[in-house]
């Protein structure tokens, strides 16, 4: 329906409106039912061509045929040279290889080797690495060992005591380049801190670099998607779609692209910097603080969920006489 962004979608899925919500009627036997249509489709597709399985007909572009659109402005294109085929008989149609595609591992599993004596002794360390953007989600697989791992061996120490101060940053791992990190120098993808459940990453310029942070992006879009928890904080600004459905985490960046705390339901943003169009659409909870030097913050809030106001007094005195869970200053 492309209204995603709007908080009116007609058939309750991507909504928190209660109304629209009640109008989904989806369930997991529907989703099974239409698979199920979806193969038996297939199946008589396949058999009315003399087929029983896809593989048989993989690379068959002698059964296709171009069609005529009746217009001469679209019937001057020649689509054969892309239907030719090699020899079948001498090349495969399809990949035969049998078993998995092996990859090169992750650099996670480097870390998890190089902070061997975290989880053996609890050692606190700092790792660095150099990183590129075809490093895809780093620190993914160390974070749930870091958890889980001392959680396991450290609870019977700590039962009577405590955990000891500093537990989230018993790991320091730092990396120079474009990735996503504890501590990054460099820019970041887009999903930085996805689903942060604790810790703290920061995202700042080489210390080299000319560019005025402020007014350079320095990392992407969909920051902070789903986050529940942990900190983030950015040298620099972010792209689209800002700590949407953020529910917990704490972040602090120079500013923001379109849709910025979408569906946002906890946690606080504090945005030192221009904000684009359509903030905080279907915003619920949490706080939002944004530095609106030019007065145009006005023009670019959603207003339909969230209260929003200068800041006239300390915000604990201004939370207690506001009763709407959410706020966009």
């Amino acid at each position: 329906m492309r209204q995603c962004h709007s908080n009116t979608c007609p058939v309750g899925i991507c909504t928190q409106d209660a109304k629209l919500r009640a109008k989904f009627e989806g369930t997991p036997e529907k989703v099974v039912n239409l698979f199920s249509f979806v193969a038996e489709e297939v199946r008589e597709i396949l058999a009315s061509l003399g087929a029983r399985s896809l593989n048989e007909v993989i690379g068959r572009t002698d059964l296709l045929a171009q069609v005529s659109r009746g217009a001469a402005h679209l019937d001057d294109l020649d689509l054969n040279p892309i239907l030719a085929q090699a020899d079948p008989g001498e090349y495969p149609r399809y990949c035969t290889l049998e078993g998995r595609n092996e990859v090169p591992d992750t650099l996670d599993a480097q870390m998890l080797k190089d902070a061997k004596a975290l989880f053996e002794v609890g050692e606190k360390m700092q790792l660095t690495y150099n990183i590129r953007n075809t490093h895809r989600a780093i620190g993914t697989r160390m974070s749930s060992m870091n958890h889980a791992q001392i959680r396991h061996d450290r609870a019977a120490a700590w039962s009577h005591h405590g955990a000891p101060p500093g537990l989230g940053r018993a790991v320091a791992r730092r990396l120079r380049g474009a990735g996503l990190k504890l501590e990054v120098f460099g820019d970041a993808n887009d999903y930085v801190g996805k689903g942060l459940s604790g810790g703290t990453i920061v995202v700042r310029p080489m210390t080299a670099s000319p560019l005025v942070a402020s007014e350079n992006t320095i990392i992407g879009n969909t920051v902070l998607y789903g986050a529940t928890a942990g900190k983030l904080f950015a040298a620099g600004q972010a792209g689209e779609r800002f700590a949407v459905r953020n529910s917990g985490a704490d972040v602090v960046v120079e500013g923001c692209g379109s849709n910025g705390c979408e569906y946002m339901t906890g946690g606080t943003a504090v945005i030192l910097g221009k904000v684009g169009a359509n903030f905080a659409a279907g915003m619920y909870g949490g706080m939002a603080f944004v530095y609106d030097a030019d007065d145009s913050f006005a023009t670019v809030v959603n207003p339909d969920t969230v209260v929003w106001q200068r800041v006239a007094a300390p915000y604990w005195m201004a939370c207690s006489a506001i009763s709407s869970p959410s706020m966009a200053r």
